[in-house]
C-alpha cells in the first residue's frame, strides 16, 4: 500500500473518531446546560445577576465549542489538502 494512501486513510479514521467525540461531548454538555437552565428557572434566591452570569457563562462556552470545531475542520481540511497533492509535478 502507498505510504500516502495510508496516512489519508489513518486521517479520515482520525477525523471520523473526532467527529463521533465530539458530537457525543456537544450532547451531554447541551443536557447540562439544560439542567444548570432548570436551576437557575427554579432558583428564586439567585439574584438577577447571578442569572445572568451564568446564562453569559454557558453562551461563552458555547462560543468557544464552535471555534474549536471550526478551528479542528479546518486543519482537517489541510491536512487532507496536503495528502492529496499530486508529488509527481
Amino acid at each position: 500500500m502507498d505510504q500516502k494512501q495510508l496516512f489519508k486513510q489513518m486521517i479520515d479514521f482520525q477525523k471520523t473518531t473526532f467527529d463521533n467525540s465530539f458530537k457525543a461531548m456537544s450532547t451531554l454538555q447541551e443536557q447540562g446546560e439544560k439542567m444548570v437552565n432548570m436551576f437557575v428557572e427554579q432558583a428564586p434566591w439567585l439574584p438577577a445577576d447571578g442569572k445572568q452570569a451564568i446564562t453569559t457563562w454557558i453562551d461563552t462556552y458555547k462560543k468557544g465549542r464552535e471555534t474549536f470545531l471550526d478551528t479542528v475542520e479546518k486543519n482537517f481540511e489541510r491536512v487532507e489538502e496536503y495528502f492529496g497533492k499530486d508529488e509527481t509535478k
